[in-house]
């Protein structure tokens, strides 16, 4: 709570000026209030209104190191976040591939076969014009929309794979056949 501040005396005659010594008990009230023990504008003691404001800045040395440590945790971030953009598009390129063959594998249930490697992953939208019973092909395709890998490319479709009927892949963030970490090969194959 507040302090009550006894009222000052004037200079004549010890009786109190009922304003001044208010005056004096709120400037002295404000000051504590800030944290200052002396009154603004006390200058016996050296303060002044100009030198109490220049004490409230920042210096120069102040904010060159405020500026070095939001460099360095922005840097932090930075390190962290990178890594897990790249592990969340070869998980997306996952998930796309295993959306591809369930369609794969639904086209395949009604029409008996898988898509040529000449139809391609196309088969899946529209009906290819070689397929033998058209009549058999569900209305609307398998899948709404062919997906791009997460770095743009089409996802390839080789028939017949290494390992099974086919394979859907994805060259990885370097588009070149190898490589490691996001550089490397998605095939439906090593899933």
């Amino acid at each position: 709570m507040h302090k009550i501040l006894p009222l000052r005396h004037s200079r004549e005659g010890g009786n109190p000026s009922p304003i001044r010594s208010a005056k004096r008990n709120v400037q002295e009230m404000d000051s504590r209030l800030r944290g200052n023990d002396e009154v603004e504008g006390d200058a016996e003691h050296g303060f002044t209104p100009v030198r109490r404001f220049a004490e409230l800045g920042f210096t120069l040395v102040e904010l060159m190191v405020v500026i070095v440590i939001i460099g360095l945790l922005a840097t932090i971030v930075a390190i962290n976040v990178i890594p897990a953009t790249d592990t969340a598009r070869v998980e997306k390129a996952k998930a796309d591939i295993s959306t591809i063959e369930q369609a794969l594998e639904q086209y395949r249930l009604d029409n008996l076969t898988y898509p040529s490697a000449t139809e391609g992953l196309q088969a899946l939208i529209n009906p290819p014009a070689s397929l033998p019973q058209a009549q058999r092909y569900r209305r609307g395709g398998y899948i709404k929309k062919l997906p791009n890998d997460p770095w743009g490319r089409p996802y390839s479709y080789t028939v017949p794979g290494r390992r099974g009927a086919f394979d859907i892949g994805s060259l990885g963030a370097d588009g070149q056949p190898g490589g490691e970490n996001e550089n490397a090969d998605i095939t439906s194959s090593e899933l």
